[in-house]
């Protein structure tokens, strides 16, 4: 067993009816559901012209500066599926780029997550299909591994299980194990519709904001009586 350098098999994939009901949902609100405890950092962020992600995820861990094992990925990628990759936050050398772009669009993936740099950034902003990274360089990568495919990562100490829902979108990512997808899904959708009656209410001008005022007494903050 060449530990650090294999290619295991995905046991587990989430269910569709979860992905398509978080891909409806801000993933804010998915994290704030979450006790706003997993995320994949602040420095993942949306390189593509528009648009939100979800699907299971394909996990890679590779050397930094190496995509070897990213392009067995896209090899073996099926529809829908996210391709999440740790390169180790490295930005030294672009593992990710315009051709492979292409390959992952000819495959139907749903996503690209990159814990590293990618580079032909104009041809990815200019490209619907979604793609997060940390960083853009004009370096190219090496071809020479190792890495693993389908093993567990972390990234910002998120960790994802391959088969798990990744969702994405101008707040970052966010990743939900397979076995909280009900409970996390089903607890988002309940907030979303809150925050849909919120919102009407401060249209009509009727929000109740003496919450404020409340906090602040109870904790203590000297203000004038109004």
């Amino acid at each position: 067993m060449a530990v650090g350098f294999r290619i295991l098999s995905r046991k587990r994939v989430v269910a569709g009816e979860w992905v398509e009901r978080a891909r409806a949902l801000p993933v804010a609100n998915i994290s704030d559901v979450m006790s706003r405890m997993a995320a994949g950092g602040a420095t993942l962020r949306p390189m593509h012209a528009a648009g939100g992600m979800a699907g299971p995820a394909l996990t890679v861990k590779t050397r930094p500066g190496d995509n070897l094992m990213v392009h067995k990925a896209l090899d073996i990628a099926v529809a829908g599926d996210v391709i999440v990759v740790d390169a180790g936050g490295d930005l030294s050398n672009a593992i990710f780029g315009e051709m492979m772009l292409a390959q992952a669009a000819r495959r139907g993936v749903a996503g690209i997550v990159i814990h590293g740099a990618i580079r032909d950034a104009g041809a990815i902003r200019a490209n619907p299909l979604p793609v997060f990274a940390a960083g853009v360089t004009h370096r190219g990568p090496y071809k020479d591994g190792p890495g693993e495919i389908n093993g567990p990562i972390a990234i910002g100490g998120m960790v994802i299980q391959s088969g798990d829902l990744v969702l994405g979108d101008d707040d970052g990512v966010l990743a939900v194990a397979i076995d909280d997808c009900r409970a996390v899904i089903e607890a988002a959708e309940a907030k979303q519709a809150a925050e849909t009656k919120q919102m009407a209410a401060i249209e009509a001008g009727t929000l109740d904001r003496s919450w404020v005022d409340a906090s602040l007494r109870r904790l203590g903050c000297e203000m004038p009586e109004v």
